[in-house]
């Protein structure tokens, strides 16, 4: 039976602390109802003896210390995945977002995912056709790889990223193909630039789309790479396609990580960013591969 905690100890930004906790465990997902009909979710970040810090993935607004009850799940972050989910649109922590209903789940998976075993995986050999010739003839983008792509303020990486989503194909291949596609922290305009460009092209049939706005909260986009690596992951290994993911941008991604790290107060290393970047992004990139 799940135990609810009512109150708060303290409350700061995105970060909420709770004491008295028994049995807490680390990234376990919690769910906070504000005064008895808001539900909140959050994720526990950091316990210490019957302290828990939460991480609330949405807004704190409204939130007080005496107005929220908090309910351990006993689960880590989960998303529920089905091959529905092609050619729909969500937010960045999975809830649909296109008007369309929700998805029927086939199965729930853990967003953190499992590491790849290194002998299972198989040396990659063929590549995934872009249309853009500067990519297919010097930087070919090999299945089971990842492919970076570096811009800078005013450069036209989102209409680089939708052309990519357009034009990808397995060449000659009739194997089975689907892309998935994550912005994190675009504007308005951007994310219906995505979103139309799509359509019009009609390649959105074989796309899942996950949208985290600038105006989102700012731990939601934390979420949101994880959770289309999960549905990725799913698509590949379970449903036998090949699966092309792209995630833009991760500088968002980086500066939603600083964010939060300076929130907890935690000691910043170069340019204020905390120390665990570069393992989390390894965690993110990792998970790519073929396996036999």
């Amino acid at each position: 039976m799940a135990i609810e905690y009512p109150g708060l100890s303290s409350l700061n930004g995105p970060l909420a602390v709770l004491e008295g906790v028994s049995g807490a465990a680390y990234d376990e997902i919690v769910e906070m109802t504000v005064n008895g009909k808001e539900k909140k979710l959050g994720r526990i970040i950091e316990v210490y003896e019957d302290k828990a810090v939460i991480q609330v993935f949405e807004s704190t607004e409204n939130m007080a210390l005496r107005n929220t009850h908090t309910r351990l799940t006993g689960h880590p972050m989960e998303i529920g995945v089905s091959v529905d989910m092609l050619g729909r649109t969500f937010d960045g922590i999975g809830n649909p977002i296109d008007g369309l209903g929700p998805v029927l789940a086939e199965k729930r998976l853990d967003v953190n995912g499992k590491p790849l075993n290194p002998v299972a995986r198989e040396y990659p050999r063929n590549y995934i056709h872009t249309g853009i010739s500067a990519i297919d003839g010097l930087t070919t983008l090999i299945r089971g790889q990842k492919l970076p792509i570096f811009s800078g303020n005013g450069l036209p990486h989102d209409q680089l990223a939708a052309q990519i989503v357009q034009q990808a194909s397995l060449g000659d291949s009739d194997e089975k193909f689907a892309i998935v596609f994550a912005a994190m922290g675009v504007k308005y305009d951007v994310a219906e630039f995505f979103r139309r460009t799509f359509e019009e092209s009609g390649v959105s049939d074989h796309v899942v789309m996950f949208l985290n706005l600038a105006n989102d909260p700012v731990v939601e986009r934390l979420i949101t790479p994880k959770v289309a690596l999960t549905v990725a992951e799913y698509l590949a290994f379970e449903k036998h396609m090949h699966i092309l993911v792209i995630l833009t941008d991760m500088t968002s991604f980086a500066e939603a990580m600083r964010e939060v790290s300076s929130s907890k107060g935690e000691i910043p290393s170069r340019k204020g960013y905390p120390g665990y970047l570069y393992s989390e992004l390894a965690t993110l990139y990792e998970r790519a591969g073929i396996v036999s």
